[in-house]
Formats: structure tokens, C-alpha cells, sequence
């Protein structure tokens, strides 16, 4: 972040400020307000801090007009087709590509590191089979720092924390395909460490005793792309979470935990889930997709993904991730009347001129929602997949968080309750 030589001018009770202006590498301009009350006893109101950088970072550039998406200057695409989500991971995380041999040793690490303490059972096995997985992944991840009390020391050396890393990416899709096993009432597997980690946690939710499991090689790959396209991306709410949560000196596992929290959200990671919500509406109802489409051009019906708040052209990890959907879905061969409307609906909005004209491309979460459809999870575990594709670039965000000494956040109101009034005894109201 380099200062401009512009300034940005503000005027008030006829006084004149001069802004400073901080360019970030792409571009990016903003107003430094920092001093802004010390100077003038004005604060900024901005709900939902759209138009609010709380940060600086060099994790991850996206450019929303452009549809670009950037994990430490490495273009989405490139790394989607040659990298793996280990090596993106420790890319994120340490903000280099890993060579050949500290790329071993992380997965190395990372393997010695997938089970849980036995005693973790015991507060898994107290949840009821009806609690949501999010909930159960929210609560193991919180309780991982009374297992590892030594996370909650503020000055810890370097190869602490490096543990504490490891065992988060390592734990999680453990805790997360336990979830999933609570859900369905089945027995938990604990995991194969004799497999890759995609592999190992596709065992760990759908291997069976009654029956043998092998894992496929092209569902194992399109796991693996899932979890690199949501690795990370930018100051977003859970983001933000762990920042915040992080800005306190609490330990990794509680302000891991809060994003976890943050995402299950449905403004936030839901996403997906509405997809496959909007689809069993319209098998429900028995409408066609020529009709449905009719409705959403008339604002009768939602259009669940398509189209991205951030990005206004196109979703860069959609047209990567279509790819992924349709050798899926070719592969397991699955007759869904579901997954049947969604490629309807797919063709239809590609050449409609109505999506087109208004850059309503079917973006990550629509593929993303089909994609977990086809491997038969429960839509309440969509967004436990989210998390755990998410689960570097929060750490790297926390990393960064702690590395820059960010001062503790202390957002600013302006309050607009009652103004001062004496207070009545009991016995006269």
C-alpha cells in the first residue's frame, strides 16, 4: 500500500480537510479517514461496511467488473487446472508456491494429524441426530482449544502455531464428515491416511461396513477444484469474523470457529442450498422451465445462482467449475429429475437474452449446489463443504491479521436512542 500524492478534499463547518489517499498494487484507491474524528469529531456511517476497507492484505485481489479472482497474484484458473488444494492451501497461507519438499512435509503433517481425541467423542456423541452440521462442525472446531490449551498463549514460536495450522486443515474434514454421519445416523469412519485428502474425506462420508467403498478418481478431482475455488475470497463476512474475533488475541480454533458461525449464516453460505430449493420448487410444483423463466422475467419467481453480488460480468470459478459439474454427472450416470431441470434451465439462461443482456451467468454456487447433489449430500451439508474449502484462507487471513498487529476492531455508532431523562421511581410509575 503506497500513499498517493492526490488527497481528497472535505469541507465542513467551513473548514477544509485534506484526505490522505492510499493506492493499493491494482489500483485500488482509498481515503485514509484514520485521523478523520481527531480532526474533526466526524465519524463515517456506511451499514454493512460495503464502501469500508477495514484492512489491507495480500492475500487475494478480485476485481468484480473484470471477473478476476487472484490468490496471491496466481490467476484462479491457472491453479483450478495445474495446483492441487494442499499446495493452494499452503500458498494462501504462506504466500508462496511450496516446493516440491515443503509440499511433502505439509501433507506429510497434515496426515499424521486427521484424527480427533477419543474424548471429542464423547461431546460429539451428545448431539442429537437433528442438529444441523454446521452446528456440530461450529462447536468441535470452538472446543479444539481445550485440547490444545497451548494455542491460547499470545507470544507462542513459530512451530506452534504451524501445528495449530495443520491441525485444523487436517481435523476439519474429520469433524466435518462426522457431521454428516450424525445426521444420517450412521457410525463414524475414521480416516484412511493411506489416501489423498480428498480421498480420505470422501471415504469418511460415504463408506459403509455393509459394503465396500472405492473412491472415485473424478469425483475425488472435482472435490479437490470445490475446495480451491472457495479457498478464499477477500474481506467477506466470515472473513471479516475471524479478523475481528482475531483482533482480540483470541486463540485460531475460536476465531476459526466464529467464521464457521458466520457462514452457516444463510445470507452468506447458503447459496448453494437455495439452488437446490429453487429446483425442488418447480419439480413440486410441476412447472416447466420455459414457464419458470417466463416467471423470473416477470419477478414472480426467484433466480437462485445466477448473477453475483460482487461480480458484475462473470464468476471466473463458474466457467471452471462447469466443467468439473458435467464430468460428474457423466460419470455417476444418476438419474435426478433435478439435476435433469438444472441443466434445462443452464441452456436456457446461456442463450436468453434476458440473462444475458444482464450478465446473469450461472456462477459457483449453481454448480457447486448440482455437484453436491449428484454425490447425494443433504443440503445442510453444503454449506459444511463451503467451510472446509475455506478453512486456508481463513487461516491465512488470521496469520496476517496477527502478523500486522492489527489493532483490535472497534466499529463506531451513531445512537439514536432516547436522549437524557431522569428516572422514575417504582411507586409514581
Amino acid at each position: 500500500m503506497a500513499q498517493s500524492d492526490k488527497t481528497a478534499t472535505l469541507t465542513y463547518n467551513g473548514t477544509t480537510y485534506e484526505l490522505p489517499l492510499l493506492e493499493g498494487t491494482e489500483g485500488e484507491v482509498a481515503i485514509d479517514i484514520g485521523k478523520l474524528r481527531d480532526q474533526t469529531g466526524l465519524i463515517t456511517m456506511d451499514p454493512g461496511f460495503k464502501n469500508t476497507g477495514s484492512t489491507t492484505s495480500s492475500i487475494t485481489f478480485l476485481d468484480g467488473e473484470q471477473g478476476i479472482l487472484r490468490y496471491r497474484g496466481y490467476n484462479i484458473e491457472e491453479l483450478a487446472e495445474k495446483s492441487s488444494f494442499l499446495e493452494v492451501s499452503w500458498l494462501l497461507i504462506y504466500g508462496e508456491l511450496p516446493t516440491a519438499e515443503q509440499l511433502k512435509k505439509f501433507q506429510t503433517d497434515i496426515t499424521k494429524h486427521t484424527l480427533i481425541h477419543e474424548d471429542m467423542r464423547k461431546i460429539f456423541d451428545g448431539f442429537p441426530t437433528t442438529a444441523h452440521p454446521m452446528g456440530v462442525l461450529g462447536s468441535l472446531t470452538a472446543a479444539l482449544s481445550a485440547f490444545y490449551p497451548r494455542a491460547m498463549e499470545t507470544n507462542r514460536p513459530p512451530e506452534e502455531i504451524y501445528l495449530s495450522v495443520v491441525r485444523l486443515i487436517a481435523k476439519i474434514p474429520t469433524i466435518a464428515a462426522w457431521s454428516y454421519k450424525n445426521e444420517m445416523g450412521h457410525p463414524v469412519n475414521y480416516p484412511d491416511n493411506s489416501l489423498s485428502y480428498c480421498e480420505r474425506f470422501l471415504k469418511m462420508m460415504f463408506a459403509l461396513p455393509t459394503e465396500d467403498y472405492h473412491v472415485d478418481p473424478v469425483v475425488a478431482d472435482a472435490l479437490d477444484k470445490l475446495l480451491i475455488l472457495h479457498a478464499d475470497h477477500e474481506q467477506n463476512c466470515s472473513t471479516s469474523t475471524v479478523r475481528m474475533v482475531g483482533s482480540s488475541l483470541a486463540n485460531i480454533y475460536s476465531a476459526i470457529a466464529s467464521a464457521i458461525n458466520a457462514l452457516g449464516g444463510p445470507l452468506h453460505g447458503g447459496a448453494n442450498q437455495e439452488v437446490i430449493e429453487m429446483l425442488e420448487d418447480i419439480h413440486k410444483n410441476g412447472v416447466s422451465i420455459s414457464t419458470f423463466v417466463e416467471k423470473v422475467k416477470s419477478r414472480e419467481m426467484r433466480l437462485m445462482g445466477f448473477g453475483h453480488r460482487v461480480y458484475k460480468n462473470f464468476d471466473p470459478r463458474a466457467r471452471i467449475l462447469k466443467k468439473s459439474c458435467d464430468e460428474v454427472l457423466n460419470k455417476l450416470g444418476i438419474n435426478d429429475p433435478l439435476l435433469d431441470l438444472a441443466k434445462q434451465l443452464e441452456e436456457v439462461a446461456l442463450k436468453d437474452d434476458f440473462f444475458v443482456s444482464r450478465k446473469l451467468y450461472p456462477n459457483v454456487d449453481f454448480y457447486s449446489g448440482i455437484i453436491y447433489r449428484a454425490l447425494g449430500l443433504p443440503v445442510d451439508m453444503f454449506t459444511v463443504m463451503f467451510a472446509m474449502g475455506r478453512m486456508p484462507g481463513w487461516i491465512a487471513q488470521w496469520l496476517e491479521m496477527l502478523q500486522m498487529k492489527q489493532p483490535i476492531g472497534r466499529p463506531r455508532q451513531i445512537y439514536t436512542g432516547a436522549t437524557e431523562r431522569p428516572y422514575v421511581e417504582m411507586n409514581k410509575r
